[in-house]
């Protein structure tokens, strides 16, 4: 039995299904992948990892790949490396729930600027001490 696949609508998928991939890249060294992206070869590695050890249906295991591809274009823009060098690794919990529900288009990718708004809102400046206003003198 086949399961019918529209690559103009990617399935959604649990975010843990999603963290499996950023799991994958922290064990094998590679979380900065964001950053600098990833050679052909290293992400083919990665989603024969994906078909191999991933726990669940074929089509949750294509569309967690098809989605993993696709941040990996999505944050090519300058944009998202700006924000996850100012958030830092906790950017990544962020992504990983954005992007397994973020509408999905295999030929057009993610909504780069949607997806910057979201994270942003997600993990928005921490307040901070420096930022409090100071009291007013008697």
């Amino acid at each position: 039995m086949t399961v019918p696949f529209d690559p103009a609508n990617v399935p959604t998928v649990k975010t843990s299904e999603f963290d499996f991939v950023i799991q994958l890249l922290i064990a094998s060294s590679q979380g900065l992948a964001l950053l600098r992206g990833l050679a052909e070869d290293e992400i083919r590695a990665i989603e024969d990892r994906i078909w191999a050890e991933f726990d669940g249906p074929d089509h949750a295991r294509l569309a967690v790949a098809l989605r993993f591809r696709a941040l990996l274009g999505v944050f090519a823009s300058r944009r998202l490396k700006a924000l996850f060098l100012e958030r830092g690794h906790r950017l990544l919990a962020a992504v990983t729930r954005e992007v397994s529900v973020c509408p999905l288009n295999v030929r057009f990718g993610f909504n780069a600027q949607r997806l910057l708004m979201a994270l942003d809102a997600a993990t928005g400046r921490p307040a901070s001490y420096d930022s409090a206003p100071l009291p007013l003198a008697a």
